[in-house]
């Protein structure tokens, strides 16, 4: 009696090229419409939804593809990684007329003290309240509030020492609101004392719900900023 053989390799899901017009096409379309940087995972997954079969490999060549092109075609913008995913951002040569174009949204705007206060953060987490004020040499309760409400930090823990106080560290958003792909893009403190100015993203501004926070920073876990405020202190600096 003879057996049926059955050839595995012509079942198997064949790998699109990255180089196809309808895999660029289908990534594109995908980051053009996220609201935020975009896993590479995601995009295979939604590609495959589809019947494109595509890996991290094919995600990563599809970009350069196309931003190859947007180079060569001397579009206004290009994808770049951020936060750990991929978004498409505009050039930093279009600062000024961007800028003009959302100068209405003055409430979006963080303050001198803000700034200084994410900055410290920024390079120092996880850091006490004790520690930023330490630093600035003024109170900073309202302008950690602030930064709260906007989910640029959060609570990643409390501290080992007397009282537990809590440590703040940054978020995915903080990352993505400055263009940073993790916080080993952050510049040398040598090299520049503020932060880099944040970039404007092709798509609609990232919602503030906060879901896509970073990982904690400390071995304990954070508690949710919308669930904790810095503890009472002088209002005597603005946010």
């Amino acid at each position: 009696m003879g057996e049926t053989i059955t050839d595995e390799s012509s079942t198997a899901p064949e790998i699109a090229r990255a180089s196809d017009p309808g895999v660029l096409a289908a990534v594109e379309a995908v980051l053009v419409t996220a609201e935020r940087a975009v896993d590479a995972s995601r995009i295979t997954d939604a590609c495959g939804a589809t019947g494109l079969m595509l890996d991290g490999d094919g995600v990563a060549a599809a970009i350069d593809a196309l931003n190859a092109e947007y180079e060569r075609t001397g579009r206004a913008f290009r994808v770049e990684r951020v936060a750990g995913g991929w978004r498409l951002m505009t050039l930093a040569e279009h600062a000024e007329v961007v800028a003009a174009f959302h100068r209405g949204k003055q409430g979006a705007r963080l303050s001198r003290a803000a700034i200084e206060t994410l900055s410290i953060i920024a390079y120092r987490q996880p850091v006490t309240r004790a520690t930023l004020e330490a630093i600035r040499g003024v109170a900073c309760g309202e302008v950690l509030r602030s930064l709260l409400e906007r989910k640029l930090i959060k609570i990643a823990g409390r501290a080992e020492e007397l009282g537990r106080p809590m440590l703040y560290g940054t978020t995915k958003q903080f990352l993505e609101t400055f263009g940073l792909a993790s916080l080993k893009d952050l510049p040398e403190v040598g090299e520049r004392p503020t932060l880099p100015t944040p970039h404007e993203p092709v798509a609609s501004e990232p919602s503030a719900d906060g879901s896509d926070a970073a990982e904690p920073m400390s071995r304990e876990e954070a508690p949710h900023a919308e669930d904790a405020a810095p503890e009472e202190q002088p209002h005597d600096e603005d946010a």
